[in-house]
């Protein structure tokens, strides 16, 4: 045993001075059912006399040091092999006896163990993985072995019911149930313990709610119990008591006199004997934050509320600190940030205010929403500073400064429809929104379908010396080649505009402008008795009037429009031969439900001061197609020539109705189209067409793409069966 103890000193030298008096412990302490072990034999040395040789260390420090290994500053640096480690030599060479045993023991005869200095038999051969070096140390994986779940073993559940009682009389039951950890768990708990903790959560939501109207001595208990007895089902029950109703007794606002005089005080709209109630308290102080900065002071701030409730007469006086600022007045427009967009002097076309006007956050905002509508920034947004100049009427004027930072103005775009009677069409476009600045728009796009391709370009100068005002400046090449007539026309045309867009939908809406045509076509003529080609060159002056009360751009649901259109017209080929094109529409959607929506269309058009067969064909009325009478194909309906073909006329009549019922992002849409086209100049009504179909929706986030599915009703020889049409946006 002696051998052992040395060992143990030797290797635990360097680390833990304790290790030797644990073995020796180990040693001496008695087993069971054996007396105390035998007295140690009296050491050699009993007079006191220190002994140097005992006292010597076993290992010197030096020879210590010496022995230890040189450390790599590398971390990733491979471990010594154990192959190459060298054991220590031992400092023992003259080592104790070992006990004598009370009785002699007979060894059994066995080959003899060659044995080291230390009494330790030799290793075996060593393992060639033992001598590998160790992996770097960056290489070792630090997340845990993740445990496999065993599928076989479900932790077992209890199910439970919940009763709440004193909560629907206040009207809280909903609420209440709305943001219960009972009713979240849905009934199911591991075991009966998460179920009191549950309740013990509902017990504080109950209490909060009922001080959330006033009761502020409202008191909350739950309880546990087996439903039905010995079933191992819970009920979990929640027992409020409101107690009485506290009451605003005196409101006071701490602040500097406002002009005019009380405005704090309308604005708040708190009165003595108002229930305190958290959502009355909240949205009045709301309030004085929304509708003060609305009257000329930006710069408010609302401290902290203090309620100070009395028990006995369960009352609470109110009292909110104010910091009102100055009374304050419009003043310069500042910008600031990188790449900015606009200088001061063009954002000042979309303000709506005057400079020295008693200051009105409404008017910020609007400037703001004017302003991201543009589309040219990243970020943009408009804050007051204060300036310390004296405004008119004893206020201060503030400046408003815009941060802005130029946004990407380049748009790619794509559009691809199909319809019967025009094929297929996919629209591309290239624009540059800002290339002349301020807002000098460059479009250049492009038309590449079965019977129609075009090419445009557009210079677009949007709030043009006014705000909403657009200045446009079109030149075209255009070829057409449908069933009614095939041209080949060139477009010059300049135009003043007030539009509506997704972003920023107005109520009413205008263009007029100049227009020069030239084009080459083929029609059927009646004088000759079969086709030809001609060229005419037709001045126009287009002007157009919308009014718009409907709630969305693209897909309505309430509300009504009314278009009218007028445009005086010049055709010349051999003779100069004016005339006028008229049309007005009004289309109305009334919603039924909250997902069915009734639409209705009506549109009449006449042309007045020529006769049909010399206006050019383009400059025709026709009907038929997706955006006219669904069930036919475009421009099919009215005359046709002798070789059956359309030839158009000088008037026409249209009428739609359709149910929108829709049902998440999908829509479902059965309709009913009527028309017509005459070749005298007053839409007569008579003959009407019908077609009937069913549509489906596709609601995305820049409009309903829609496809419809139509068929003429009483259809004639030669008309299609089936008519197809898919395109972006409702029909009307």
């Amino acid at each position: 045993m002696g051998k052992g103890v040395r060992v143990v000193w030797v290797a635990a030298l360097a680390g833990a001075g304790f290790v030797p008096a644990v073995a020796h412990a180990q040693l001496n302490d008695p087993k069971p059912g054996q007396g105390a072990p035998q007295s140690a034999p009296p050491a050699a040395n009993q007079t006191g006399t220190p002994d140097p040789q005992q006292d010597a260390p076993i290992v010197t420090d030096k020879a210590f040091e010496a022995a230890l290994p040189k450390l790599s500053d590398d971390i990733n640096a491979p471990l010594e092999p154990i192959g190459g480690f060298q054991k220590p030599a031992s400092t023992t060479p003259n080592a104790a006896p070992s006990a004598q045993p009370t009785a002699p023991v007979t060894p059994p005869q066995q080959t003899p163990v060659v044995v080291d200095e230390q009494g330790f038999a030799p290793a075996g051969p060593e393992a060639p993985e033992m001598a590998a070096p160790l992996p770097p140390l960056a290489e070792f994986k630090v997340e845990p072995v993740a445990d496999t779940a065993d599928d076989s073993e479900k932790a077992p559940t209890i199910r439970y019911t919940t009763e709440v009682d004193g909560l629907a009389e206040l009207r809280l039951d909903d609420e209440f149930r709305s943001l219960s950890a009972l009713q979240h768990g849905k009934g199911k708990a591991a075991n009966a313990a998460m179920v009191t903790a549950r309740a013990r959560e509902d017990e504080k939501l109950a209490l909060r709610l009922m001080k959330s109207l006033g009761y502020y001595d409202g008191t909350a208990s739950s309880s546990i119990a087996q439903n039905p007895p010995n079933s191992g089902s819970l009920r979990a029950t929640i027992i409020a008591s409101p107690g009485k109703l506290y009451r605003l007794g005196s409101v006071r606002i701490e602040s500097d006199p406002t002009v005019p005089p009380g405005l704090l005080d309308r604005e708040l709209n708190l009165n003595p004997g108002d229930p305190i109630q958290a959502d009355r308290v909240l949205g009045a102080e709301a309030n004085v934050s929304l509708r003060m900065p609305q009257q000329g002071y930006p710069f408010i701030e609302l401290g902290q509320r203090d309620i100070v409730l009395d028990d006995a007469t369960h009352t609470g006086d109110y009292t909110l600190p104010v910091t009102l600022g100055p009374r304050a007045s419009f003043g310069r427009i500042q910008t600031a940030g990188r790449r900015q967009v606009f200088t001061p002097e063009h954002i000042d076309i979309f303000r709506r205010y005057r400079e020295g006007q008693i200051y009105d956050s409404r008017k910020v905002d609007d400037l703001r929403q004017a302003l991201i509508a543009t589309g040219l920034f990243s970020t943009v947004s408009v804050e007051p500073q204060r300036t310390g100049r004296p405004g008119p009427e004893g206020t201060e004027e503030v400046d408003l400064l815009v941060r802005q930072v130029a946004g990407k103005a380049r748009t790619l775009a794509g559009e691809l429809g199909y319809s019967t009677g025009q094929g297929i069409k996919a629209q591309a476009s290239w624009a540059h929104r800002n290339l002349f600045p301020p807002e000098g728009a460059l479009t250049v796009s492009s038309i590449l379908g079965t019977q129609e391709q075009a090419l445009t370009t557009t210079f677009r100068r949007s709030n043009a010396g006014k705000r909403d005002r657009t200045f446009l400046l079109t030149a075209s090449l255009n070829h057409q080649d449908y069933d009614a007539f095939e041209a080949f026309t060139s477009t010059l045309s300049a135009r003043i505009s007030r539009d509506s867009t997704p972003i920023w939908q107005k109520r009413w809406t205008y263009y007029y402008g100049a227009e020069l045509v030239g084009s080459n076509e083929d029609r059927y003529n009646f004088n000759r008795g079969k086709r030809d080609r001609g060229t005419w060159l037709i001045a126009a002056i287009p002007t157009f009037l919308g009014y718009d009360t409907s709630d969305d751009l693209l897909n309505p649901t309430r509300g009504y429009r009314i278009k009218g259109n007028l445009s005086a017209e010049t055709s010349v080929r051999g003779s100069v031969r004016p005339y006028a094109r008229m049309m007005l529409e009004v289309d109305g959607y009334y919603p039924i439900t909250s997902s069915i929506v009734l639409a209705g269309r009506a549109r009449a058009g006449s042309i007045t001061g020529v006769s049909r067969d010399d206006l050019p064909p383009s400059r025709r009325y026709y009907g038929g197609g997706g955006g006219s009478v669904r069930g036919f194909g475009y421009q099919e309906l009215g005359p046709r020539s002798p070789d059956d073909k359309p030839v158009g006329g000088r008037s026409f009549n249209e009428f739609g109705i359709e149910a929108r019922y829709r049902f998440g992002n999908y829509g479902i849409v059965p309709f009913l189209d009527a028309g017509q086209v005459y070749e005298g100049t007053a839409p007569t009504g008579r003959n009407l067409r019908f077609g009937a179909g069913i549509g489906g929706r596709l609601y995305t986030n820049f409009g309903p793409l829609r496809i419809d599915v139509a068929t003429p009703i009483a259809r004639k020889k030669g008309e299609s069966k089936i008519a197809l049409y898919i395109s972006i946006g409702q029909a009307f």
